[in-house]
């Protein structure tokens, strides 16, 4: 199979075309052919060696993908999505059994891959971390965010009041269109707690979900509510915080909590897909939950192709996407 490779840290020019035999699977884990991917974080910080493939798993870079399932002689079993520890920048890859399930009805396996890493992650901080009840107050960072656009759908499902932040109105107006009820444009609102403590009529809000960090800092210490959870999943804006007070989280019992979904276990994230499955299917069939797409890279696997996943991992770096970057893989 052929698949992207590096063979040292650094910008998008390292990366490159490899073919290798097939992955050997484990026990517990499934073949998939890969019609699609889709671009994380944590795999140009992957690439740029500042993070590592998760220990036993591929070294080959990529979290999600969407494609068929596959048996021992190559035969296409059904449409799947699944979340991978790595491997996915290929054209096959290993997953483990209970990573990967059937693709929603009335979706495309395009739409497909845009869904786990995001999705998931952002049920996990929401549901399973953030344990929203109806009508509570949930604050989002970089709003216009794969992850983003899939946490104010979210909120809106389980009947929660999302509020969005990002850096232009064009995101805006898509967050707006996806169920935020206030947006907050982070560049030019200049007292934007006092607008966030006016919507949530004082109280602050229950939850906030933090990719940012130390930047946002002040801001979060202002508007999180009483017995409010602060989730950090990411630190965009760095993590060294000065001054910081832990006596103004004490007094109102706030929680700060970090997690992050790549270094979980097998068994942590089969018990979160299964109930992931188990809550969102139905809003995807019917169209309440979609994914949201900012643009498609067709790519091939060879030299000409490469430009194609360097573009990619430049427009994620760039923060000018709406949504998930996919990549369109040639069919085998």
């Amino acid at each position: 199979m052929k698949h992207i490779y590096q063979d040292q840290p650094g910008d998008v020019n390292v990366l490159k075309i490899k073919e290798s035999p097939l992955p050997q699977l484990k026990q517990d884990e499934v073949l998939m052919k890969i019609s699609y991917t889709a671009i994380n974080r944590a795999e140009v910080l992957q690439r740029q060696g500042k993070v590592y493939p998760s220990p036993g798993h591929s070294p080959i870079i990529g979290l999600e993908a969407s494609g068929y399932v596959v048996d021992h002689l190559g035969k296409e079993l059904y449409p799947a999505i699944g979340l991978f520890s790595g491997g996915t920048y290929a054209q096959y890859a290993a997953i483990h059994k209970n990573h990967v399930f059937e693709l929603p009805k009335g979706l495309t396996l395009e739409q497909g891959a845009a869904i786990p890493e995001a999705w998931i992650t952002a049920y996990q901080l929401i549901k399973y971390i953030g344990q929203v009840q109806k009508n509570d107050y949930v604050m989002i960072y970089a709003a216009a965010s794969g992850v983003g656009t899939a946490a104010i759908q979210l909120a809106k499902y389980f009947g929660a009041h999302a509020i969005a932040s990002s850096s232009s109105e064009d995101k805006l107006k898509i967050c707006k269109e996806l169920g935020a009820e206030l947006c907050i444009n982070y560049k030019t609102c200049e007292n934007q707690d006092e607008e966030i403590l006016k919507f949530t009529n004082g109280k602050g809000v229950n939850l906030v979900l933090d990719c940012v960090g130390a930047q946002n800092f002040k801001l979060t210490d202002k508007i999180i509510g009483v017995d409010g959870k602060w989730i950090l999943y990411g630190s965009l804006g760095g993590t060294n915080i000065e001054k910081f007070d832990l006596g103004s989280l004490m007094r109102r019992r706030a929680s700060l909590i970090t997690t992050l979904l790549k270094t979980r276990s097998d068994e942590y994230k089969s018990d979160l897909i299964s109930n992931f499955k188990k809550d969102t299917i139905e809003g995807f069939c019917s169209g309440q939950l979609k994914p949201i797409i900012d643009r498609v890279i067709n790519i091939t696997w060879d030299e000409e192709g490469l430009k194609g996943w360097r573009d990619a991992h430049t427009t994620m770096e760039s923060n000018e996407n709406i949504g998930k970057i996919v990549v369109a893989y040639p069919k085998i």
